[in-house]
């Protein structure tokens, strides 16, 4: 009598391994998400922050429509990039400014509406974050973004 396994049992454990591996691999995309989800929010806190320093530092928030106009030295400001340095007339306000994770597909948006108000823009992967503003088609792929304001 030979011994081994027979074809329905290997059958059987093929598909339990392809069952599992497709479970692992959708919980760690979701993570990913999540992780990426989590570096957003503390990009746009730390901003945030820096935008507060350049309100203290010049009496009002930068201008702009969907990036701050205030890098650079001079009379004008320039637009600031998004993964660069952002310093204006010798103050450094970030040494990096974030970029979204998802940078070039998706970035985030800075608005401004008048000297104390701004409001500053990510838009979410996990529709289920407890953080997430529904939002309508054409702003965010995910339906979903996450916003800052003073």
């Amino acid at each position: 009598m030979k011994k081994g396994f027979t074809l329905i049992e290997l059958l059987v454990v093929v598909s339990l391994i392809g069952v599992l591996s497709t479970l692992v691999i959708a919980n760690l995309n979701s993570a990913r998400e999540r992780a990426r989800d989590a570096q957003r929010k503390s990009d746009l806190r730390n901003i945030q922050t820096a935008l507060r320093l350049y309100y203290n530092d010049s009496g009002g928030y930068p201008a702009g429509t969907s990036a701050m106009i205030a890098c650079g030295s001079g009379a004008s400001p320039a637009t600031c990039t998004y993964g660069s340095v952002w310093d204006r007339s010798g103050v450094t306000y970030m040494n990096i400014l974030p970029k979204d994770p998802l940078s070039p597909a998706q970035d985030y948006v800075y608005t401004y509406y008048d000297s104390d108000n701004y409001a500053l823009r990510a838009c979410l992967e996990n529709k289920s974050d407890d953080k997430c503003v529904a939002v309508g088609t054409g702003v965010c792929a995910s339906l979903c973004k996450y916003e800052v304001k003073p």
